[in-house]
């Protein structure tokens, strides 16, 4: 109705008999209708803005994945690259993060939901408080709405009525008194109950029962799929054979208890085990290059390095992230370097880089308390080396039976590459570094 008025105004034809007056009421009208309008307009163009964030680009191999969780809910507000959903693949977890600050609008993908690189995941409107505050100018209206909106006290009484009050209390009181006094003999006249009746029955327990048969069904990750598929395509494809060995853990027992406190100190870095026995597979490597070569296309692979890939357990699966060029490194830098891979492992920041490759495995099932074990190969890698516990065994040292501790090591290869030769030289001369710590320096 006003803006056929308002038409009709622009048109020059009367809509009213006010003359003038109406014709400044119906201006008044048109510039607060258009005030209005400007205001729809830029609310509009603000949702507009909102822009739709999609599944980032995850690897060459990689073209799907499971939307495993949602960190943020429609309203909440993120800051930029704040992470706000997690993507699980078969080799790792992505993050997906927010591309600006701002307030999520809408979820365009459900958990455990299959997504593909490039497909709408969420949209986005961005914003640099994100609604979490309001104005001081509004909180002060609102607060003064919400005074004005509390009920009038009510009017002082008159005299009268604290008369009238006053008397009924008295009144109030006498026969809550009365009443009080006729009740006490009615209640002292009570039969009192015996013992027996005094307690309360005891109800017998449920019966329990003696056993479950209940059974739980959990899908399989990607990883673990995907952990199963190489394992078996490792199975299928290798001709794998493996060699044992027992090794002397004394003299690098005794390495580690006399540096460990000193490396700690200087380097911030834990000696353990592993690093030593790194050291001397790279160092075994480099006379038995075989060890470090793999298949491809019909063709022999010779390396002059060696990316080494370490096996660390997480809750979903066993990963490998490579230390690259572990041969160029020193023991506390290979310790150093698996230290960190394995908290990123265990945090699940794993990325596709640092499991890419590897040119040779080790284990170690010794931490689970492992005593003999076959490793799986890697594929393409041409051999895996399996550590375990280390157990005080009796042992002949110069036609002396003695307790010595001793670690039995294990070398599973792919018998289409290495000769029984190659691989048990190899095994013996990791044995003989372990044995000797003094000689990794010399070679």
């Amino acid at each position: 109705m006003l803006s056929q008025r308002i038409i009709a105004i622009a048109r020059g034809r009367s809509v009213a008999p006010g003359g003038r007056a109406s014709a400044v009421a119906l201006s008044r009208a048109w510039q607060a209708t258009h005030s209005y309008t400007r205001k729809a307009n830029f609310h509009s163009s603000k949702l507009l803005q909102a822009e739709t964030v999609k599944v980032p680009q995850m690897a060459e191999s990689i073209s799907e994945g499971t939307l495993k969780s949602w960190l943020k809910q429609p309203g909440e507000f993120v800051n930029a690259d704040e992470e706000v959903a997690t993507i699980e693949t078969d080799k790792i977890d992505v993050s997906v993060n927010a591309p600006v600050s701002g307030t999520i609008t809408e979820l365009l993908a459900g958990e455990e939901d299959t997504v593909t690189v490039g497909q709408d995941l969420f949209r986005l409107e961005p914003g640099e408080d994100g609604g979490a505050s309001k104005p001081k100018e509004a909180a002060k209206e609102e607060q003064t709405d919400k005074t004005s909106e509390k009920p009038p006290a009510p009017p002082a009484p008159s005299k009268e009525d604290v008369k009238q009050k006053d008397t009924a209390g008295v009144q109030e009181g006498t026969e809550k008194k009365e009443v009080k006094e006729t009740t006490k003999p009615a209640q002292e006249s009570k039969p009192s109950k015996s013992k027996d009746e005094a307690k309360p029955k005891s109800e017998a327990p449920p019966p329990q029962a003696a056993f479950s048969r209940n059974e739980t069904r959990v899908k399989m990750n990607r990883m673990r799929l995907r952990i199963a598929e190489r394992l078996k395509e490792s199975q299928n494809a290798a001709a794998s054979l493996t060699t044992f060995n027992e090794i002397d853990m004394s003299a690098l027992m005794d390495f580690r208890k006399k540096y460990k406190d000193e490396v700690l100190k200087e380097h911030e870095v834990k000696l353990g085990y592993m690093s030593a026995f790194a050291k001397a597979s790279c160092l075994a490597l480099k006379e038995i290059p075989v060890a470090n070569a793999s298949i491809e296309e019909g063709d022999i692979v010779y390396r002059d390095y060696v990316d080494l890939s370490i096996a660390v357990a997480t809750p979903k699966g066993l990963v490998t992230p490579v230390v690259r060029n572990a041969e160029s490194m020193n023991m506390i830098q290979i310790e150093r370097e698996i230290a960190n891979l394995g908290k990123k492992a265990r945090d699940g920041k794993l990325t596709i880089e640092d499991m890419a490759g590897g040119t040779f495995t080790i284990s170690n099932g010794g931490v689970f308390g492992s005593l003999y074990g076959t490793p799986i190969i890697n594929l393409p890698q041409a051999a895996v080396l399996g550590m375990h516990s280390i157990r005080d065994r009796p042992v002949v040292v110069n036609g002396q039976i003695v307790i010595r501790p001793i670690m039995i090591v294990a070398l599973t290869y792919d018998h289409r590459l290495l000769d029984g030769r190659e691989a048990t030289t190899f095994l013996v001369k990791v044995r003989d570094y372990i044995q000797d710590p003094a000689k990794m320096l010399l070679a």
